[in-house]
């Protein structure tokens, strides 16, 4: 039973960053990467949007680590959600080793790995909140990625 709680909260994140990406545009990959930029002084080249409580943002910032691919980037205080054309066992490699390094432990118990589904859990973060890490193959070549401090 709870494999089908976990199932149906990722199918509900999927559909909330295609909700997100509808409303964005196009719907297609933005390359942040590619634009031309004249950094002839030390400002900031682009500021995030963000909402009027500021803890809302589309666009790079975030509190967990990314891969270099992430695209569609959206960041609410203390959750990530983005989509990157890793495969899903790239992914949590990925977390393993950066989590890893960091001292983080995985909570083993709690990783599911089905069917285009991953869930796993980090121990060991500052605030005393685990670090849960979910993703669903997308079926295009890419990988939807939902990061967030819960407490588990």
């Amino acid at each position: 039973m709870k494999k089908y709680g976990i199932l149906l909260a990722i199918l509900a994140l999927v559909f909330s960053s295609l909700a997100c990406q509808m409303v964005t545009g196009d719907g297609g990959a933005v390359d942040h990467q590619t634009a031309p930029v004249d950094n002839t002084d030390d400002s900031p080249t682009a500021t995030p949007a963000s909402s009027s409580d500021d803890n809302f943002f589309f666009g790079g910032d975030s509190d967990f680590p990314m891969p270099d691919d992430a695209k569609n980037v959206v960041s609410a205080a203390g959750t990530v959600n983005f989509q990157t054309n890793l495969g899903l066992d790239e992914v949590m490699d990925f977390y393993r080793d950066i989590y890893g390094k960091q001292g983080y432990a995985e909570r083993e118990l709690l990783t599911t790995v089905t069917d285009g589904v991953f869930s796993f859990v980090f121990d060991g973060h500052e605030s005393g909140q685990a670090i849960v890490i979910q993703g669903v193959d997308l079926g295009d070549g890419s990988v939807n990625v939902n990061i967030s401090f819960q407490d588990v």
